[in-house]
């Protein structure tokens, strides 16, 4: 995951590029570059390192300019050095910045060589640039070279090209990775996210697959993968410089629940095409790595630890590997034993929870095979101490109560999941099978968050309540948990999750009139079981609301209580789509009982003292 930003101004660039840079760190910060095309010569600044790293060298050695490419990386070819940080160059003629992964990029780089073209980094990108620099040889100008250099690619890009030789300009395109085309006066600019160019434009073009623009200072060219031109809306953007802002949402949860779409299409953005994960997503040579995985553990605290607990489901039922998950502050103060070629899995929204980078660092002597971190902050401890890394990509998020952050943990375990599942000789058709569910699931996700009234309205049989039992089976128990969570964490009800099995050992005798029973029951081989466990509930009188797959038969018949039915899509993603009505179940009680729904009462975002 890169970030790139380009720019063409009548003003120096410089700071436009360092600033976009800044606003897209959390897509890569173990390098950064920018480079200044003056119709003469390129002039670049690259080091290893984060944003501030460059900002640091450009006060040393200053560049300037008004036309220029920038970017920031997170490195799965090569390891992050300065030679390997973009932008990449073919002698002082072409320069490139890239977000995504070239799958051909042996093979390219063996027939560049052959042409007489030398390689300086470790990269696959630098064929990119080798590439068109082959296409101006051969007298095309320099978006006809880069649509010829594309021809040639397989894999995931966005790019940004520029040339001395054609001076003012720079050619983006983009198949598999996001790119945009900011509107300015008298400016123009290419970016991986709308953010980075917030605070110079709001006017901008979403280039779809396949596109290729060309901008200059005054001018913006779009055109098709066959070079033909082709018409894309401006649309402005709703994004305030300060991406932090509630907006129109009462609530900054409430904000956090509707960009869940959003999050998890960006956290699978650049690693699914057509039906199939790319390669090294979680850094270099781990296709390698992860085929000697013989046990996983993972360690996480609260809302992290659910999602791995569904973990441990897809990965015994899918991948066929043994699987421990434990509250990282009981795992770092006991004996453990961990098993020979263990990968060592901790989730974290912060990437600063105390307990968890105990856990890791104490891992790290007892023999594990790699740390795997999963974590939304690139920044944190956890990402820089960690082997292997997926970030998650749920942008800031600010309500005290984790609900984007939870779910694209949940994809990003997923993708994890799937490859280990892969590599351990899953049917190559279940296995397309379940990546196209899971590029599925940020429509799924939509389509729930369009019930939310009708959400609102259960939410009223809750306001004066003081307990609440989630109960669910299978991979969804872990999602029950979750749901009591986040409805205690807000509203203040006293709520527990339960295997709905476990009713009969317990907590059984706690239902009477006075507590609502809420229950997930997607259609799957557990569901004729849940609903015994249901008629357990309604024969002491219990008050049931139960989230229930579209295609589950599943009815109250007069009973105190109401079924809500869901399209929860595939088995696989199920847990996660059945996640958004209890959080909006929670945010709605919460809201209803006049609670602090941001900051509730004695909590913290970020737990970084035991």
């Amino acid at each position: 995951m890169c970030g790139i930003v380009a720019a063409c101004a009548q003003r120096d660039v410089v700071p436009l590029l360092v600033e976009g840079l800044r606003a897209l760190e959390y897509r890569g910060y173990d390098s950064a570059g920018v480079l200044i095309e003056d119709g003469a010569s390129l002039r670049r600044a690259r080091t290893a390192g984060k944003v501030r790293e460059l900002e640091a060298l450009l006060a040393r050695e200053p560049l300037s300019g008004h036309t220029g490419i920038a970017h920031t990386r997170w490195a799965t070819h090569g390891v992050p050095n300065t030679t390997n940080a973009h932008p990449h160059t073919s002698g002082d003629v072409v320069a490139v910045v890239h977000n995504g992964i070239i799958e051909n990029h042996d093979e390219l780089r063996e027939e560049l060589r052959a042409a007489g073209f030398q390689f300086d980094s470790d990269t696959d990108s630098e064929v990119i640039a080798h590439l068109v620099h082959a296409g101006l040889r051969g007298n095309l100008d320099l978006r006809d070279a880069v649509l010829a250099a594309l021809q040639r690619l397989r894999g995931a890009y966005a790019i940004a090209v520029v040339s001395s030789r054609d001076p003012g300009r720079v050619v983006g395109a983009r198949q598999g990775s996001p790119l945009v085309v900011g509107l300015g006066e008298g400016e123009n600019f290419l970016a991986s996210d709308v953010q980075a160019l917030i605070r110079s434009t709001r006017r901008f073009i979403f280039l779809e697959e396949g596109d290729v623009a060309e901008i200059n200072r005054d001018q913006v060219q779009v055109f098709g993968a066959d070079g033909a031109p082709v018409e894309r809306p401006v649309k402005l953007s709703e994004l305030t410089a300060d991406a932090v802002e509630r907006g129109d949402y009462r609530h900054y949860m409430l904000k956090e629940i509707h960009e869940q779409p959003r999050a998890i299409a960006e956290t699978l953005e650049s690693r699914l095409v057509a039906d199939r994960i790319l390669p090294n997503i979680f850094g270099t040579d781990t296709q390698r790595l992860l085929s000697q995985v013989k046990f996983v553990q993972i360690v996480a605290c609260g809302t992290s630890y659910h999602a791995g607990l569904v973990a441990r489901y897809w990965l015994e039922a899918l991948a066929g590997i043994p699987c421990a998950v434990e509250v990282a502050s009981e795992y770092r103060y006991r004996d453990t034993v961990m098993p020979p070629d263990t990968l060592f899995v901790a989730i974290s929204q912060s990437g600063e929870t105390a307990d968890t980078l105990a856990a890791l660092r104490q891992s790290r002597d007892r023999g594990q095979l790699a740390a795997f971190a999963v974590c939304n902050v690139p920044e944190s401890s956890l990402v820089r101490e960690s082997d292997l890394v997926l970030m998650t990509r749920a942008g800031p998020e600010i309500g005290v109560a984790s609900t984007k952050a939870f779910t694209t943990q949940l994809t990003a375990l997923a993708l994890l999941v799937l490859e280990l599942a892969r590599v351990n000789g899953l049917d190559p058709q279940r296995y397309a099978e379940l990546v196209n569910d899971l590029a599925s699931l940020p429509r799924v996700v939509a389509d729930v968050l369009a019930l939310e009234d009708d959400i609102a309205a259960l939410a009223e049989h809750f306001v004066n309540k003081d307990h609440a039992l989630f109960l669910g089976r299978g991979s969804h128990y872990p999602i029950a948990l979750e749901g009591a969570l986040k409805l205690k964490e807000i509203s203040y009800i006293h709520a527990e999750g339960y295997p709905a099995g476990e009713l009969k050992h317990g907590p059984l005798a706690l239902v009477d009139e006075a507590m609502p029973v809420i229950a997930v029951a997607p259609n799957n081989q557990l569901l004729e079981k849940l609903k015994s466990n249901l008629e357990e509930v309604r024969a002491r009188g219990g008050e049931l609301f139960v989230f229930a797959d579209r295609d589950a038969p599943v009815s109250l018949n007069g009973t105190r209580g109401q079924v809500l039915h869901i399209s929860a899509g595939s088995d696989f993603i199920a847990p996660i789509v059945f996640t958004i009505p209890l959080q909006l179940l929670a945010y709605h009680v919460a809201v209803l009982r006049g609670t602090d729904v941001d900051q509730p009462r004695n909590l913290a975002k970020s737990v970084t003292v035991e």
